[in-house]
């Protein structure tokens, strides 16, 4: 059963918007430490963003002003507002939970930039 499902991702114009969500279940969710990562083609995994359980965030360089991390807890989902898109912005994006020793990670969403 997967615990982490993402949804959200598709196709989407330069300068346009993307919200993508990550659906946790089996998990005690609000004590996990939630991460954003992508991978590009032929690139490695790359962090995009984290929150903390206590809702520390923190950003790639190359996202920080345009994306923005948040949580739910009461419906154990993680979110990525994407705004101001690029075409450098297209991968596939990862949902992961973490904490301690306990890890697990979604199967993956695409986003694609292009005009």
């Amino acid at each position: 059963q997967d615990k982490l499902v993402e949804s959200g991702g598709g196709l989407v114009q330069p300068g346009g918007s993307l919200r993508l969500s990550c659906a946790a279940s089996g998990i005690i969710f609000r004590v996990y430490t939630m991460i954003w990562y992508r991978q590009a083609p032929g690139k490695q995994r790359d962090l995009v963003a984290a929150i903390t359980s206590g809702g520390n965030t923190n950003y790639a360089d190359s996202v920080k002003g345009r994306f923005t991390i948040s949580r739910d807890n009461a419906k154990n989902t993680v979110y990525l507002q994407m705004n101001s898109l690029k075409p450098e912005d297209t991968a596939v994006y990862y949902c992961r939970a973490n904490w301690g020793k306990n890890d697990y990670w979604g199967q993956g969403t695409q986003v694609t930039v292009s005009s």
